[in-house]
């Protein structure tokens, strides 16, 4: 099974492993070829750390390609899944979390996250604070 982790989970598992409980830690650390980043939670840490809203010990290019090299498999944005946006219910406002849960629909990926709002939508889901 693929796990696409939302944004601040790739950050918590980066910078602040402890923030993830003991179980979910450890199954995203078992088999980093099953984790799946995408380029939309890059697109926003790199936003996000240009206009100062984000600050991590290494910069975002030096944490990507830690992950790449630890195994984990990249994903780009594609048009289908900016397609598949227009048939998502609106039950979060968020651009970049709505474009992590089209991608996981159309991949037939599980999301990893701790925002409720991702979790209330109809995808397999990880949740990250258990």
């Amino acid at each position: 099974m693929k796990l696409l982790l939302d944004t601040h989970c790739w950050l918590w598992l980066k910078e602040d492993p402890a923030r993830l409980p003991s179980p979910v830690r450890r199954r995203l650390l078992r088999d980093p070829m099953n984790l799946v980043l995408s380029s939309v939670a890059v697109m926003e840490m790199a936003i996000k750390q240009s206009l100062g809203k984000l600050t991590m010990g290494r910069g975002v290019s030096q944490l990507v390609a830690e992950l790449l090299e630890d195994g984990v498999t990249p994903l780009g944005a594609t048009i289908q899944h900016a397609l598949r946006l227009v048939t998502m219910p609106p039950l979060h406002r968020d651009p970049f979390d709505r474009l992590l849960i089209a991608q996981a629909l159309v991949e037939g990926f599980t999301v990893v996250s701790a925002d409720p709002h991702v979790l209330a939508y109809d995808v397999p889901s990880l949740d990250a604070r258990k």
